[in-house]
């Protein structure tokens, strides 16, 4: 690997050029401005629908249009970062990520607005495969983890402070500031990508598998779709299942597809490692459970509590803390260990978190909440650096790119799927113990009204008209706060499940190689 990783002799030389730790700050920024992008705009909906006039679904594709951007491209992103360079791709993808997020704030178009966040999507997709791959091209392999934990500490933090940052941007400055505050980050980010990283990308690749980027990312198109829009349609709605049919037969064109080309987007041969393959798995199922899971904790602090948006973000404030520590200690630990032993130790601190949160009550305390997503950072910062590594560290070298995007694809998917998912049985929970709910608060219902009350209250809200009498309007809110909090017990208990699971996968994986044999060009 140091053969490979070596500058060429007449390559030109500047002080801080490629050194490790400056093209992790590079990409720990470039990956930052992401992150925080998709946590922050959930705090902003609100407010953008109240300023523009838009809808419910409107806002839902605010977000929904940026996922899905982002979870198609990421594969064939990693492959371009291979083909042309990781260093070039990912600068573009600050660059586009950051004039988006301007253009966004300036817009007064909703329609506008979505259009520009599926942009963003696609430029975002070009920046995470590839900052694994410059990551992986810059370490020594007795290091990677490390640097990969601390690349992950970024990320969860980022993520985790989103909301915090959210709320003090909406509250004292205006929804806008969230998509400018991308800027600058990307300026600095952008200026430091191009002094220190070197650039690096396989010479073993040529061109481009134009058919298999058309039906991967037809066949990722309809998956994501139909996990976005089953709660709205319906799980056995036939607008659904002909997505997910879709899907399948797009999917399987695919993998015909790979057997045959000669320069395939994602060689199929990544799969013969049992490794690559229970990775990717893992980072489905760990998305699956905190995403999915996490999801509806801003129903609960927002509906249930009367928390405003920054007080909700503080709420999360100890996970923040908490993978500030957890990632580079997650890092030394899988470097030591292997990957094996932390992760499936992850998943278990995962999993009595989660049953932690799923017997939180109407009258939940700080430390009631604050515990468990203490637990919850140290629980999930060795998976997310563990899997990686299992996923980038077993690949080829010549295959980074396209390695880094397939794990970045399978934590998208998996959260998207836990959110579906999950919100598909919590509001089958909260319709099932409704009308009991409401019985014993000598509240009358209708099927029908109850029908038409299941969705409120299944994001935490009291579906109390205006000049209800106040008696029975406490009655209405507790027994609609019960409820929910009811199918958020039953939501965590299955994400409990789902991360025992994966710690029993966790103990088939192994640690990547130490060698590598592939041609990379580095300079």
């Amino acid at each position: 690997m140091a053969q490979a990783l070596a500058a060429p002799a007449d390559a030109p030389v500047r002080r801080g050029h490629g050194h490790p730790w400056l093209t992790l700050l590079a990409v720990a920024l470039g990956v930052i401005m992401v992150m925080l992008d998709g946590t922050v705009v959930s705090i902003a909906n609100p407010v953008i629908g109240k300023d523009l006039g838009a809808s419910l679904s409107d806002l839902q594709w605010i977000t929904s249009g940026y996922l899905l951007a982002l979870a198609v491209f990421l594969i064939t992103a990693g492959k371009l970062g291979d083909l042309f360079g990781h260093k070039r791709v990912f600068l573009v993808g600050i660059a586009g990520f950051a004039l988006t997020s301007l253009a966004i704030g300036l817009t007064s178009s909703i329609g506008v607005l979505i259009a520009l966040r599926v942009l963003q999507g696609l430029f975002g997709a070009l920046l995470q495969p590839a900052a694994l791959a410059l990551l992986r091209a810059a370490f020594p392999a007795e290091r990677l983890n490390m640097a990969i934990g601390i690349w992950g500490a970024a990320i969860g933090v980022s993520s985790a402070a989103g909301p915090i940052i959210g709320g003090l941007l909406v509250e004292n400055v205006s929804w806008q500031s969230v998509f400018f505050i991308n800027v600058p980050v990307g300026v600095v980010a952008l200026l430091v990508g191009l002094w220190v990283i070197k650039e690096s990308r396989s010479e073993a690749l040529s061109k481009v598998d134009v058919p298999g980027v058309v039906l991967l990312s037809g066949a990722m198109f309809c998956l994501v779709w139909a996990i976005i829009k089953a709660p709205g349609y319906g799980w056995g709605d036939a607008r659904t299942i002909a997505f997910f049919a879709g899907a399948v037969v797009l999917g399987a064109a695919f993998v015909f597809w790979q057997t045959r080309a000669t320069e395939p987007l994602l060689p199929l041969t990544l799969f013969r490692n049992a490794s690559v393959s229970i990775g990717t798995v893992l980072m489905v199922l760990m998305a699956f459970s905190m995403f999915g899971a996490m999801f509806f904790l801003t129903f609960y602090f927002q509906g249930v509590h009367g928390l405003s948006p920054l007080e909700s973000g503080m709420r999360m404030l100890p996970m923040s803390a908490g993978m500030i520590v957890a990632s580079p200690l997650a890092g030394a630990a899988l470097s030591r260990f292997g990957p094996k032993v932390p992760i499936a130790i992850g998943m278990l601190i995962t999993a009595i978190s989660m049953f932690l949160l799923s017997r939180l009550g109407l009258e939940a305390g700080y430390l009631d909440t604050a515990v468990p997503f203490a637990l919850l950072a140290f629980g999930l910062s060795p998976v997310m650096v563990g899997a990686t590594e299992v996923i980038v560290g077993n690949s080829p070298e010549e295959y980074s790119g396209v390695a880094g995007g397939m794990q970045q694809s399978a934590m998208q998917v998996g959260g998207s799927l836990g959110t579906a998912v999950l919100g598909a049985l919590i509001t089958a929970r909260v319709a099932d113990v409704l009308p009991g709910n409401l019985a014993a608060a000598h509240i009358p219902a209708t099927p029908a009204q109850v029908e038409a009350m299941k969705n409120l209250v299944a994001i935490g809200v009291a579906p109390v008209q205006p000049g209800t009498p106040k008696p029975i309007a406490d009655a209405l809110t507790h027994a609609a706060h019960s409820s929910f909090l009811s199918g958020m017990h039953f939501g965590f208990t299955v994400s409990v499940i789902v991360a025992v699971l994966a710690a029993i996968l966790a103990l088939f994986v192994r640690a990547g190689r130490k060698t590598y044999d592939a041609a990379v060009h580095v300079g």
